[in-house]
């Protein structure tokens, strides 16, 4: 809204007269002569003459010939909302309104000017286009009342809410611009003698405070397919009259259901959308504040909920509010009935209870339900049909471009104030924040910020004065930020660093073989629409280089979400642990549009011990079924998986599960020279001695064997050795060949 301070021009003193007929004093005009109205001419608008009067309301002027120079006219009403009297001196402007001054609601609290017995019936369409015409252009604030005529009456009406287009509310003085798009809601008092009727068909478009929606202007960024699809599903039908929609014979959803990862903007959505809306105030609830030690408190807390609604339901009918509930995690307490073991029945009667508000046999038509969760699964379904929380709408990670919103949403104040640095390229970094959250981006941008705050500041002396304009958030702090806060639907680059502590060396054809297909099946996944599960087995002696071929190949594919599943993080977990484990990583990869999930050393997952054949048929089960499930519509997924124990695998028919198996081979001879080439740690004429020697062995044996002899006899050589200044003494390589077990 907008005070007058930022849009009068310097005022002057006008002596107060009195409306020169009684029939201008329905105009809602005031008047001057025509030598003064020049003073009050709007730069840029044909016609419009605004004044600002005793700081109070802005009025439109008219010339008129029986006005004096240095006179205003203004009607009883009028003097009286300014509170002066005829001849009295005040402070007069000229007004100037500011971009984007239209109105789009304006609240008017109708009255006669003469009370008494009389009644009457008045169709609020055709008042409020009569009062759009009459008042075109004027402009119009809270607290101002205002003389009109309609049908032989005279009425005067009161302004109680001004809202402009896409503007929140202020401390300063809320008016605007009446507008042909101004939505004008009327109200009476009970013992008034006016009953308004045809109210909810004055409008087409009341359900919302303006006109068209910027997303990016609500903090919500990369949303806007999900948003669509709410309005159309939740709100399309409450645009319309409740005429057309009684036609149609349908109800208006009374429930939605937000579901998706955390972080990405749930809550977020839910509280704006409560924001936008022409209601009553969002009640907000955290799923757990409901319930209650007390026997029946929990279900008197969700009842009260629905107390406002009700009431407002039984005493205005269709001309009720909408009420809006919002209820985050609502996961904890509407979960499966009897799913829960408390011995209280608490979750199953809050649910009962729920299902009875929101859809029984007094049902309330005012009410949209907003529920969020992380867990979609452990709702009640009877909650999800259609008629309760039928609108279901998954809140997914952004794409680049909503990435892109998002960064620009966090940083527009800094690019407003010149706090970001030039070399700051947003593009760039959407690209690289590939199944970053909202909520992660937005902690991207406050770590970048911490790095740029902190570079002000000096630990020896805090207290020594910052010099704001030397405060500059680089590119350096954005990308030292990626490395400090990571997705937790991204790609795990530590764990897969660490499978390839040596990283890759060349080993021969046959390896590159390997690598290259498997590489195929990665671009298969990518681009083939008929494949959006490919499954692969890397098989071979332990320390053949598997797990690090399928980490290369997990790093390569630049997939958004890499994760490797190994026992070593299990360690100690119950079976039924490790297959909760192992189900989390494959349903976070199905929020991303392309993943690679790692199963390294099958058989440990499994727990296979060779004496007896035993293994856990619970885990086996598990990775079956989730081997053979085909990821949701839109995402891809790439299974890698790795044993030393093919027999075994194929023996309880795993290997039939993999779409390709894959052998990786030990080192030949030829194949060994090629890695110790690469080394450099063995002189000309004893390399090929040394590669004969290690022919058929595993490339980690190769690594752990070259590593011992770089000790030299006495030790100390290593860092000699690895630098190139020394090589490693064919003696004593052969000795520590004696010593590895092959």
């Amino acid at each position: 809204m907008f005070g007058l301070s930022s849009s009068s021009s310097s005022a002057s003193n006008m002596r107060v007269t009195n409306t020169p007929a009684s029939d201008l004093a329905l105009t809602n005009l005031a008047f001057c002569s025509p030598s003064d109205l020049r003073n009050f001419a709007v730069p840029g608008h044909n016609n419009l003459y605004l004044a600002a009067v005793a700081d109070s309301f802005v009025l439109s002027l008219s010339a008129h010939d029986n006005i004096g120079s240095g006179q205003i006219a203004l009607n009883v009403v009028q003097r009286r909302c300014v509170k002066v009297s005829s001849g009295d001196s005040v402070q007069v402007s000229r007004f100037v309104p500011p971009e984007d001054f239209n109105l789009a609601l304006l609240t008017l609290d109708l009255e006669f000017v003469k009370k008494g017995s009389k009644s009457e019936q008045i169709d609020a369409v055709l008042l409020a286009k009569q009062l759009r015409k009459r008042f075109m252009n004027q402009v119009m604030t809270v607290g101002q009342k205002v003389l009109f005529e309609y049908h032989g009456n005279n009425y005067s009406f009161t302004v109680s809410n001004a809202a402009v287009e896409g503007q929140e509310k202020s401390n300063s003085l809320e008016r605007g611009m009446i507008s042909d798009d101004t939505y004008i809601v009327f109200e009476t008092s009970r013992d008034s003698g006016i009953k308004i009727v045809n109210q909810r068909e004055g409008a087409t478009s009341n359900i919302f405070k303006q006109k068209e929606f910027n997303l990016q202007s609500l903090g919500i960024g990369g949303l806007s397919a999900e948003f669509a699809d709410i309005f159309r599903r939740a709100f399309a039908s409450r645009v319309f009259p409740p005429h057309v929609t009684s036609k149609l014979g349908i109800k208006h959803v009374k429930g939605m259901l937000l579901y998706g990862p955390p972080g990405t903007g749930k809550t977020l959505m839910a509280r704006q959308i409560g924001k936008i809306l022409n209601g009553k105030e969002p009640k907000i609830v955290n799923g757990p504040e409901v319930l209650s030690k007390f026997v029946g408190e929990t279900e008197k807390n969700v009842r009260d909920l629905f107390a406002d609604a009700e009431q407002d339901q039984r005493t205005r009918g269709d001309e009720s509010d909408l009420h809006v509930i919002i209820f985050d995690e609502i996961d904890a307490i509407c979960k499966s009935r009897g799913s829960t073991r408390d011995g209280t029945g608490v979750h199953d009667s809050i649910v009962n209870q729920l299902l009875t508000k929101i859809d029984g046999v007094e049902s309330l038509n005012n009410v949209l339900l907003i529920g969020m969760t992380n867990r979609k699964d452990m709702l009640d379904e009877a909650l999800l049909r259609p008629g309760r929380l039928e609108v279901q709408v998954e809140i997914s990670l952004p794409d680049e471009n909503g990435r892109l919103q998002i960064l620009q949403i966090h940083t527009n104040k800094m690019k407003e104030n010149s706090f970001l640095a030039a070399d700051v390229n947003l593009q760039e970094l959407a690209a690289r924040t590939k199944n970053y959250s909202g909520a992660e981006l937005e902690g991207v941008v406050k770590s970048a910020v911490s790095y740029a705050l902190n570079r002000q500041l000096s630990l020896e002396d805090l207290t020594k004065p910052v010099e704001e304009e030397n405060i500059k958030v680089t590119m350096d702090d954005f990308l030292n930020a990626l490395h400090e806060v990571t997705s937790a639907f991204g790609a795990s680059t530590d764990d897969l660093e660490r499978c390839r502590l040596h990283g890759i060396v060349e080993c021969g054809d046959r390896h590159k073989h390997i690598y290259q297909r498997t590489m195929l099946l990665v671009e298969q996944v990518k681009v083939s629409k008929g494949s959006p599960l490919v499954t692969c087995l890397l098989e071979g002696s332990r320390g053949s280089g598997k797990t690090a071929l399928s980490a290369t190949v997990g790093v390569d594919s630049d997939f958004p979400y890499v994760k490797i599943v190994s026992a070593e993080s299990m360690i100690g977990l119950h079976e039924s642990t490790k297959c909760a484990q192992i189900i989390k990583v494959f349903e976070d990869a199905y929020k991303s549009p392309l993943s690679v999930i790692i199963l390294d050393d099958i058989e440990r997952l499994l727990e296979y011990v060779p004496i007896g054949s035993r293994f856990s048929n619970f885990i086996s089960q598990t990775l079956l079924v989730l081997l053979k499930r085909l990821p949701p519509k839109g995402k891809k997924l790439m299974v890698i998986g790795t044993t030393s124990e093919l027999d075994f695998l194929e023996s309880i028919g795993f290997c039939d599960t993999f779409s390709v198996t894959y052998h990786i081979p030990t080192l030949n001879t030829k194949d060994a020279k090629k890695v110790l080439e690469q080394l450099n740690v063995f002189s000309d004429e004893d390399i090929d001695s040394a590669a004969e020697a290690l022919n058929d062995m595993p490339i980690r044996k190769l690594y752990m064997l070259i590593e011992m002899a770089a000790q030299g006899e006495q030790g100390g050589s290593a860092e000699a050795i690895f630098s190139g200044k020394e090589k490693i003494n064919i003696a004593h390589f052969y000795d520590c060949l004696q010593d590895v077990v092959r």
